[in-house]
């Protein structure tokens, strides 16, 4: 029959379990061999996916690519194993570990199957009100405060350009640091959507111009929080 690679989605939110079609219940009961971005958060998952699925009946490996799991998934795909990938949250792959993985599987002629589940991404930009014909994902901005806001400054630019939407997340307890520089070095006719604790019980998504947030900005430390940036020309 031949390996398999199913891309497994989990959970955004702890809170976010109905986010999670039933179907993947089935495929993760087919797989053998499950590579994560982090065995124990996936073990936990499983469970609280169908408490009967027996959690050492697999083989685990850690989706490191410096530790030889590239190697354990070559053998893997040769020994025609059903492998699941499961990233930390969301879907493996989309601003998660995996794409390795699946580039390899590409590369050994291994069918690879994506599996329906939440992205913070798309849930996001669909919840914002913001282009999203045109739209662009940077992922985390850099730390430091000089180039962070410069970074902010060219994703603004970007924005204007090419009239696309500027998506990015940040560490949850440098959140409030992000809004701060966001306020300070943007356009106040700017927008920009936050959108917090998505697929949980408390979760909000507000699209505002830069002024209004500078108005009243909101306190997210420790929040799982994506960001939205759209400045019309």
């Amino acid at each position: 029959m031949g390996a398999t690679v199913y891309l497994i989605p989990s959970m955004l939110h702890e809170e976010g379990m109905q986010s999670i079609p039933s179907y993947i219940t089935g495929i993760v009961k087919q797989c053998q061999a499950f590579f994560v971005e982090n065995e124990r958060t996936a073990r936990r998952f499983l469970k609280i996916l169908a408490k009967e699925i027996i959690i050492d009946n697999y083989e685990w490996f850690k989706m490191d690519i410096n530790e030889g799991a590239t190697d354990s998934f070559r053998k893997k795909i040769k020994e025609e194993k059903v492998i699941g990938i499961i990233s930390e949250a969301g879907c493996p792959g989309i601003a998660d570990p995996g794409q390795q993985l699946v580039a390899i599987a590409h590369e050994m002629n291994v069918e690879v199957k994506p599996l329906v589940g939440p992205n913070s991404i798309l849930l996001a930009l669909m919840a914002s009100g913001m282009n999203g014909q045109q739209f662009r994902f940077a992922g985390y901005l850099p730390i430091r405060e000089h180039e962070r806001n410069k970074s902010i400054k060219d994703l603004e630019t970007d924005s204007v350009k090419n009239n696309s939407t500027q998506i990015f997340i940040e560490t949850p307890y440098r959140n409030n640091q992000m809004i701060e520089a966001l306020c300070k070095n943007c356009n106040p006719a700017t927008k920009l959507c936050v959108a917090v604790d998505l697929t949980g019980q408390n979760e909000w998504i507000k699209t505002k111009t830069i002024a209004e947030w500078q108005k009243n900005k909101p306190d997210i430390h420790k929040r799982p929080a994506i960001f939205l940036l759209y400045r019309e020309k």
